[in-house]
């Protein structure tokens, strides 16, 4: 792992940033083949790209402060704006991006399921990407294994500071895995005739059932009600409200046409 790529007339420019760079034009990329194959006007689309991930970064960073390192945020409030430093939750970029997205596609006219299942596949590989900048930044990292088995972080990371020398579970790097596997199906699902917004809802329940299970071998996030993270818990939620909101659109839209 690396906190910075490169210096430039003496300013370290962070791997984190670089490669969380990188993830969302890949995942712009994929979002703007299928939106291609579907027909979609790309510069309307290219707007809407830009506003939802501006939403998502600032969820990401919301979510961070208030969720998951509050204290530390509350005693360092100056680096609540040290955003080049990392420190961005997942999730809240995801429900950031979410609610930007629902109130861009009312402002187009566009059907909120079809335009979700466009931005699905990219959503999930940019997440995958942007693991890996947590990972050379040595954010996300794992509790102790308490074995051989494990990462060893350098000094000057985050979880040297906390765990010093001790292998650590490669939480993120799981994670990162797992958001592949969610991608290659999503793929796969892309080219089938399914109901609209199955492809989102299948994103959403996927890599919220993942995320559930390894935050159990997170080592840095602090835990809530029933000893679960805010990690587990917006899973929880995420998975609950995402398929209410398809399963009574779907009511609605049945009854509409029957009426």
């Amino acid at each position: 792992m690396r906190e910075y790529l490169f210096t430039i007339f003496g300013f370290g420019i962070p791997s984190h940033s670089v490669i969380s760079a990188l993830a969302i034009l890949l995942g712009l990329g994929v979002t703007a083949y299928f939106a291609k194959l579907a027909g979609r006007d790309p510069e309307k689309l290219s707007d809407m790209a830009f506003a939802v991930i501006l939403g998502g970064l600032l969820g990401a960073r919301l979510w961070e402060v208030l969720f998951f390192q509050g204290a530390y945020y509350l005693s360092h409030p100056l680096q609540i704006f040290a955003v080049w430093d990392g420190g961005m939750s997942v999730q809240g970029g995801l429900i950031g991006g979410i609610l930007t997205g629902v109130w861009y596609v009312r402002k187009l006219k566009w059907s909120f399921w079809e335009t979700a299942d466009l931005f699905a596949p990219g959503m999930i590989i940019g997440q995958a990407i942007g693991r890996a900048a947590c990972f050379m930044n040595g954010d996300a990292y794992g509790a102790p294994t308490n074995s051989g088995f494990g990462i060893v972080y350098p000094e000057g990371t985050n979880a040297y500071a906390e765990y010093g020398d001790q292998p650590l579970w490669p939480a993120e790097v799981f994670e990162s895995m797992w958001c592949m596997v969610v991608f290659a199906l999503l793929i796969l699902l892309r080219f089938r005739p399914l109901p609209k917004g199955l492809i989102f809802v299948i994103y959403v329940a996927l890599y919220s059932i993942g995320r559930f299970f390894l935050e159990y071998l997170r080592g840095d996030t602090p835990e809530y009600l029933f000893n679960w993270t805010a990690g587990q818990w917006t899973s929880v939620i995420a998975i609950l409200v995402t398929l209410a909101l398809w399963a009574g659109t779907r009511l609605l839209t049945k009854e509409r046409a029957v009426n």
